[in-house]
C-alpha cells in the first residue's frame, strides 16, 4: 500500500474514535482530506446544515472503492496485523456511514414499534460478512488473536449484531446531543463534547472493545444554574444507552425514550420520593392499598432514572440513595427482600456542592458517590460571551419551535431587536435559556418584552448604602432596625434582639421609608 494509502486509512481510523464534537475531529478531517478539505468551522451545532457538509461527501465517495479494493488483496493473502487492525477501523467507519440515515430514519419514527424496528439489518449484516469474515476475521474479537495482538484500543468484535447496536447509540447520542444542546459558542461546544464523554468515555476504543455497557456503574452528576438546560443534557445522556438488537425479530430490546426515568425531588415530599423510587408493598404505610413497583426496579439495564435537585433531599433520603449507589441494590418500603438496580442514575443540582456539605445539608459520602463523573452546564451569559451572532443562533432554536419555519427568521430577527435595543448586551439573564424562550414567547405575542425588575432585600440595601458610605448615623440606625424586624417578624421581638425600647425600634423604622424601595 502506498504512503498516501496509508496516510489516508490512518486518519479516517483516528475519525472512528475521537469525540466528534472535538477538535480532533477537524484535524482527522484535513489529514484525510488533505487538499480537498473545506473549512467549514470548528463547532458542529443544530444550525450547520450536515448533510452539504462536502467533507463528509467526498470521504464517503473515496472510502466505498477504496475499502472494497482493500477488502479483495486481504483475502487469502497474509497481512501485517497493524494492516488488518487499520482496515478494521476503516471498515467501522465505512460501515456506520452507509447505514447512519436509515438508522437516523429509525430513531426519528414518531411511533414507537418504528423507533424499534430496523428491517434493513440483512443488508448491513450481508457487508460485514463481506469485508470482514470473507476477508478472514472472526465474528469474535477474541477469535482473532492477529487483530487483537495489533490493536491499541483492545479486541473489537465485528459481530453484526453487536456491530449494529453499537453503531445505533453512537448515531442516537449524536442526534441527541446535536439537537438538544444548541449553540455554537465555546462553551456549547465543551459542554456537547462533555455530554459525549459521559456516554462513551473519553476513549471510544476501549469502549468499543467492552462486550457490555459498564457505564451504568458510573453516576453523572449535572452542576449549573437553574434554567441552564440540566434536563436536556440529562436526557440525551440517558437515552443514549447501549440497548441489544435482536436479529431475529429485525428489532431492538427497547425504545430508547421509554427508558429514561426522570423525577423532581424538590416537587415530592420524602415519603413521596422513596415510594416513587423504591416502590412499597401492600400496607406499609397508610394509602398503600396494593404492591407497587418503583422506578428503580422497573428501570432495565439500559435504562437511566434521573433525580432533579437531588441538592434538595433530606439527609434520610441521601442515606438511602447512598445505598443504591453503593451496593446497586434496595428493597420496597415496608419489605426486606433486596432488589438489584440495573440501570444508570444521573442527577442535577443547581446549588454549589461545596457550600451544601459546608453548611451540613449535603452528606460528603453521598457527595462523593455522586461526582465519579461531572458536567457543568454553563449560564446563558456564558454562552453569549466572545459571539454577537451567539443570540440569533439560541433566539433561532426557539423561534423554530414555535411558528413556522417561513416565519422563524423573521421572528428572531425581532426578538434580537428588542433584546439589543431594550434590555442591552449587559443584561443578566437571570433566568438563563428558561429566561430567554419566555422572551421570545413575549415578543411573538407582545412585541416587546419586560423582565422583571428584583426588589433588593432590606440585607442587599443595607449592604450597599454600606458599601457606597452613604448613610447617616440615624440612618444606619433605622436600617439596621428595619433589618432585624424583617428576621423576627414583630416589633417587640426585634426589640428584645436589639435591646431597645419596641416604641423606638418601630418610630425608627417608620422614620426609613425608603427601606423597600425598589432597585432597578
Amino acid at each position: 500500500m502506498r504512503e498516501s494509502e496509508l496516510n489516508f486509512a490512518d486518519a479516517v481510523a483516528e475519525l472512528v474514535y475521537c469525540n466528534p464534537f472535538g477538535p480532533a475531529r477537524i484535524d482527522a478531517e484535513r489529514r484525510a482530506l488533505g487538499d480537498q478539505y473545506e473549512e467549514l468551522g470548528s463547532v458542529w451545532h443544530f444550525d450547520a446544515d450536515l448533510a452539504d457538509n462536502q467533507n463528509l461527501v467526498r470521504l464517503d465517495q473515496r472510502l466505498y472503492g477504496f475499502v472494497h479494493r482493500w477488502c479483495e488483496r486481504l483475502k487469502g493473502a497474509e497481512s501485517p496485523a497493524s494492516e488488518r487492525t487499520l482496515y478494521r477501523d476503516v471498515v467501522l467507519y465505512y460501515l456506520y456511514n452507509r447505514y447512519q440515515h436509515r438508522m437516523y430514519e429509525v430513531i426519528t419514527a414518531d411511533d414507537s414499534k418504528g423507533r424499534c424496528r430496523a428491517e434493513f439489518f440483512p443488508s448491513f449484516d450481508g457487508e460485514v460478512r463481506a469485508l470482514f469474515h470473507e476477508a478472514g476475521f472472526s465474528a469474535s474479537a477474541q477469535d482473532d488473536p492477529v487483530s487483537r495482538a495489533a490493536s491499541d484500543r483492545g479486541a473489537i468484535s465485528t459481530d453484526s449484531s453487536l456491530l449494529f447496536a453499537r453503531f445505533f447509540q453512537i448515531r442516537r447520542a449524536f442526534h441527541l446531543i446535536f439537537r438538544h444542546i444548541v449553540g455554537g459558542s465555546v462553551a456549547a461546544a465543551h459542554l456537547r463534547s462533555s455530554a459525549w464523554e459521559s456516554i462513551f468515555t473519553h476513549d471510544l476504543g476501549r469502549f468499543f472493545a467492552s462486550p457490555t455497557d459498564r457505564m451504568a456503574n458510573i453516576t453523572t452528576l449535572i452542576t449549573g444554574a437553574s434554567g441552564t438546560g440540566k434536563e436536556l443534557v440529562a436526557r440525551a445522556i440517558g437515552m443514549s444507552r447501549f440497548i441489544a438488537f435482536e436479529p431475529a425479530k429485525s428489532r431492538f430490546a427497547h425504545d430508547f425514550q421509554r427508558v429514561f426515568y426522570p423525577l423532581n425531588l424538590s416537587a415530592l415530599s420524602p415519603t413521596l420520593i422513596e415510594s416513587e423510587l423504591f416502590g412499597h408493598i401492600r400496607g406499609s404505610f397508610t394509602g398503600a392499598v396494593v404492591d407497587r413497583s418503583g422506578w428503580l426496579e422497573d428501570c432495565p439495564d439500559c435504562g437511566t432514572v434521573f433525580l432533579d435537585e437531588v441538592g434538595e433531599v433530606e439527609e434520610s433520603v441521601q442515606v438511602k440513595l447512598l445505598r443504591v449507589l453503593e451496593t446497586r441494590s434496595f428493597h420496597r418500603i415496608g419489605e426486606t427482600r433486596l432488589r438489584p438496580f440495573l440501570g444508570k442514575v444521573v442527577a442535577a443540582t443547581n446549588r454549589d456542592p461545596a457550600v451544601e456539605m459546608s453548611e451540613g445539608r449535603m452528606r460528603e459520602d453521598f457527595y462523593y458517590r455522586l461526582c465519579s463523573d461531572i458536567v457543568r452546564a454553563p449560564s446563558l451569559v456564558e454562552q453569549l460571551e466572545g459571539s454577537q451572532d451567539e443570540l440569533r443562533t439560541l433566539v433561532l432554536s426557539v423561534a423554530r419551535r414555535l411558528v413556522s419555519a417561513d416565519s422563524a427568521d423573521e421572528l428572531t430577527a425581532q426578538v434580537t431587536q428588542v433584546v439589543r435595543s431594550d434590555l442591552g448586551r449587559d443584561y443578566p439573564w437571570p433566568g438563563n435559556f428558561r429566561e430567554l424562550e419566555q422572551c421570545v414567547r413575549n415578543v411573538m405575542i407582545r412585541g416587546t418584552y419586560r423582565p422583571l425588575r428584583r426588589r433588593h432585600s432590606t440585607q442587599d440595601a443595607l449592604q450597599d448604602a454600606l458599601l457606597e458610605g452613604s448613610l447617616t448615623a440615624d440612618e444606619l440606625l433605622s436600617r439596621y432596625c428595619a433589618l432585624i424586624y424583617e428576621r423576627e417578624g414583630s416589633y417587640s421581638a426585634a426589640a428584645v434582639r436589639l435591646g431597645l425600647d419596641r416604641r423606638t425600634v418601630k418610630a425608627k423604622i417608620l422614620a426609613e421609608p425608603t427601606r423597600l424601595a425598589e432597585k432597578p
